[in-house]
């Protein structure tokens, strides 16, 4: 059983960042990690994957804004995210090797 926990969730406004952060219970370096998003009433959508093999892939709707990361040493996943803006408000959740975190709230307000 593989756990994830996301952080760094909160209430910004537009134009604003945050930084989310993924922990994960087992070694990352062999599998790519992705970070999703579920807006209140839509489907849960892809955000951003990092390939075991270091390449980086982005939704349209985050590209040039948003930029995954990972530590393989720590087992860590992080998703920077600049010029936030009030459609990017949803849960956001990491996902490894067939699991899900608990997700963490992003709020883009005014």
């Amino acid at each position: 059983q593989v756990q994830l926990v996301e952080s760094g969730g909160g209430l910004v406004q537009p134009g604003g960042s945050l930084r989310l952060s993924c922990s994960v219970s087992q070694s990352i370096f062999i599998n790519d990690i992705a970070w999703y998003r579920q807006a209140p009433g839509k489907q849960r959508e892809w955000v951003a994957t990092s390939t075991s093999g270091s390449t980086l892939n982005y939704a349209d709707s985050v590209k040039g804004r948003f930029t995954i990361s990972r530590d393989n040493a720590k087992n860590m996943a992080y998703l920077e995210m600049n010029s936030l803006k009030p459609e990017d408000t949803a849960v956001y959740y990491c996902f490894y090797h067939g699991y899900w975190g608990q997700g963490t709230q992003v709020t883009v307000s005014s």
